[in-house]
């Protein structure tokens, strides 16, 4: 990983030509990264869930799910078999199968070059990639999502 370094030219030493001082990078603030020691739930493709999904951890969903995702700050993933026919409250979601209803995030919504969302969105930072299927409309808000509790 490339790091800037600050060079000091330091004064020669007896019987030595100059020579320089390196100093070590300034300290950096810690990027912001799932925890490694947060927990995660999967429901595999060969589940159908009909009701309400709760939950205070990350999620990823193959199988079909009917009935509303609430999950507390944490991170949705709808992988690529998944289909979905809920109105999703979350942290972050990222879609790669079909999601039929409203996704509310307090972080980012990203939409692979598979995924389908049709539905409104509300977010803080949106990603849509070429390929993917929206339909709906969108608000960005960075400043609403970020403070709410959703």
């Amino acid at each position: 990983m490339w790091s800037k370094q600050t060079l000091t030219e330091a004064p020669p030493a007896p019987g030595q030509k100059h020579a320089l001082n390196v100093a070590p990078p300034a300290p950096t603030p810690a990027r912001l990264t799932p925890s490694p020691l947060r927990s995660s739930a999967h429901l595999g493709s060969s589940l159908h869930i009909k009701g309400q999904i709760t939950g205070s951890e990350d999620l990823q969903i193959d199988g079909s799910v009917d009935g509303p995702i609430l999950l507390e700050g944490c991170a949705l993933t709808v992988g690529p078999t998944a289909q979905l026919n809920s109105e999703i409250h979350a942290g972050e979601v990222v879609v790669s199968g079909k999601a039929v209803g409203n996704v509310h995030a307090r972080g980012r919504v990203e939409i692979t070059k598979d995924g389908s969302i049709t539905g409104d969105i509300a977010c803080a930072r949106i990603s849509i990639e070429d390929g993917a299927h929206f339909k709906g409309r969108i608000e960005i808000d960075p400043a609403r999502y970020k403070a709410s509790s959703i």
